[in-house]
């Protein structure tokens, strides 16, 4: 089972190629119900679409803004998310105590990964291979 990162979820989202394309290939050789969204992913896009709003300066940019908060809703109503919970606070806080030195959102992340033995999707292999134990992969390439 899986933990698709934020650029992973954006390439689904966008559907960019080629990583499209290698993401979707690999994918479809599992279940649905094999892929997990985190809601930290939910923060970041959502966190993208205040921006964006708090930027708008005319009407059809609040429209834009409005239009890619509910693509945001949509796509994670349709999905299965998992949240930060006391397991994965507690994992947090033992990678903290050793040191491991990424962001603190990709921590995070790596946590509730680890909290749900799931393998992580990330392009961003060489921050996510500081944590220990965790299993992650990138599809979106060759």
């Amino acid at each position: 089972m899986f933990l698709l990162h934020t650029d992973h979820l954006q390439v689904i989202q966008r559907q960019k190629e080629p990583e499209f394309g290698r993401l979707a290939g690999r994918m479809s050789k599992h279940a649905p119900s094999a892929f997990y969204v985190s809601i930290l992913s939910f923060q970041e896009q959502t966190a993208g679409c205040h921006a964006y709003a708090d930027g708008a300066k005319t009407s059809e940019d609040m429209i834009r803004a409005c239009r890619m908060f509910r693509s945001v809703l949509a796509d994670f109503a349709a999905m299965q998310v998992l949240t930060f919970d006391e397991p994965a606070a507690e994992i947090f806080g033992s990678l903290r105590r050793q040191h491991v030195e990424i962001a603190t959102v990709d921590l995070q992340m790596a946590s509730i990964a680890l909290s749900h033995r799931l393998r992580l999707l990330s392009q961003n292999l060489g921050e996510f291979f500081k944590v220990p134990r965790l299993t992650v992969e990138d599809w979106t390439v060759a």
